[in-house]
């Protein structure tokens, strides 16, 4: 879903994009990589850097360093884990300049996991040149994108693991 251009409603630097994706695994296999920032340059090419800050295993609350690299440029920022339902909910809140909120909301369908993903924010400081040009539909475009290679990152492994038990099984 794409909203109406920010410039029609007043709110120029505003973004809220939602992206609905199937992802051909289950809940347990999907949840884990939309949670955890340092397997997000697995999926996600403009994740270039995710270093937890604070001490001990991650809960609500819990920081990241972030680097994202769009285009020619690098952005440096702050994740904060704001809520964490495991295998259903995960909340990511994103200082300046993305000031931004992330959800990913995880249903399971069979063998497969619908995500709900919402992403919204307002453009901060040199974004608004950098990115503030790319309309809504190409947000949506790049999002979407990856929960595709999400899907082929999970499809590898899993292809991968099936080899490695076919060759290895255990001797009767």
């Amino acid at each position: 879903m794409v909203e109406p251009h920010p410039s029609a409603t007043g709110d120029r630097w505003r973004r809220r994009i939602v992206v609905d994706a199937t992802v051909r695994h289950r809940v347990e296999s999907v949840f884990p990589y939309l949670a955890d920032p340092t397997r997000w340059h697995d999926f996600a090419p403009a994740v270039e850097f995710r270093h937890q800050i604070d001490a001990g295993s991650p809960c609500v609350g819990t920081r990241w360093m972030g680097t994202d690299r769009i285009g020619p440029f690098r952005i440096h920022f702050i994740d904060r884990l704001d809520v964490l339902e495991e295998n259903r909910r995960v909340v990511w809140l994103s200082s300046a300049p993305w000031n931004s909120r992330v959800e990913y909301a995880c249903a399971e369908s069979g063998a497969h996991t619908r995500v709900h993903a919402e992403y919204e924010g307002e453009l901060g400081d040199s974004l608004k040149w950098q990115v503030g040009w790319l309309p809504l539909w190409g947000w949506h475009w790049i999002l979407a994108r990856d929960f595709v290679r999400l899907d082929r990152l999970l499809t590898a492994s899993a292809r991968a693991n099936e080899r490695w038990r076919s060759r290895h099984a255990p001797s009767a």
